[in-house]
């Protein structure tokens, strides 16, 4: 297991979050996927604890209050210098900031906003926390893909706010651009046309490492989730779309470099 950098560059997904109703049996349920241990983070929003994987932050997980009832999902966070500047950027691309930015404690600055198709995605300007601190293992995110209808629209938006390169695969079948920054690929819209759920809509995906693909997933059923995607063989190593029991969607792979 590698640590992550201490400070990202801009636009780099650096955290993932997950706000939940049942916060105690979702945390049994990574800790039992993945490994995870618990300890309390910043509770501006709510109670909130980050998991750890060998004492390293890398991932959160919050709740809901009872009277609130949103779509469960994982929340893909970017990097930024600038948590305002950036939320001005996004809303004159024609995103979207439902939340913030608004201070969490004295770990950074965050902004919950969407795309201009729809797609939530977090910005975060790290303070003391800077974003998941392990990279690589299982039980770690290792990728972020946001899946939408087609890329070349919601590319620009990207584009403009976080100065990303593009890099487009040329196939009139398949609709996948990678984002570069510094000429390193840090994450990728795909667009599946008419095979985008229709109760998700466009969304960012993220992909945890894991040591063997067909185990958790079988894992993941015995825990109470879902196998929604089977096992099978990908361009980047052998995958599996899944949901926890609450519904919260994302992708296990035993990557080719894993």
């Amino acid at each position: 297991m590698t640590e992550a950098p201490a400070r990202r560059t801009p636009g780099t997904p650096c955290w993932v979050s997950l706000i939940v109703h049942g916060l105690t049996a979702t945390q049994e349920f990574y800790g039992a996927l993945f490994d995870w241990e618990f300890r309390p983070g910043p509770e501006q929003l709510g109670p909130y604890v980050r998991g750890l994987l060998h004492g390293e932050e890398v991932a959160g997980i919050g709740q809901l209050p009872p009277d609130r009832h949103l779509p469960i999902a994982w929340t893909t966070y970017l990097a930024t210098d600038d948590a305002d500047a950036t939320a001005e950027a996004i809303r004159s691309c024609g995103g979207t900031v439902a939340v913030g930015p608004l201070d969490a404690g004295d770990a950074g600055r965050l902004a919950i906003a969407s795309d201009p198709s729809g797609a939530v995605f977090g910005i975060w300007q790290g303070l003391r926390h800077i974003g998941t601190r392990a990279a690589g293992a299982p039980g770690t995110p290792v990728w972020n893909e946001l899946v939408t209808q087609e890329t070349s629209m919601v590319a620009k938006f990207y584009q403009t706010v976080f100065g990303y390169e593009t890099e487009a695969v040329l196939s009139a079948d398949f609709d996948y651009q990678t984002l570069h920054l510094d000429n390193v690929a840090v994450a990728a819209l795909h667009g599946v046309g008419h095979a985008l759920p229709r109760d998700r809509g466009p969304h960012w995906m993220t992909y945890f490492e894991v040591a063997d693909t067909d185990r958790a997933a079988a894992r993941v059923v015995e825990l109470g989730g879902r196998v929604l995607q089977p096992p099978r063989e990908g361009s980047s190593g052998r995958l599996a779309t899944v949901a926890d029991p609450e519904g919260a969607v994302f992708t296990i792979i035993r990557s080719t470099g894993g």
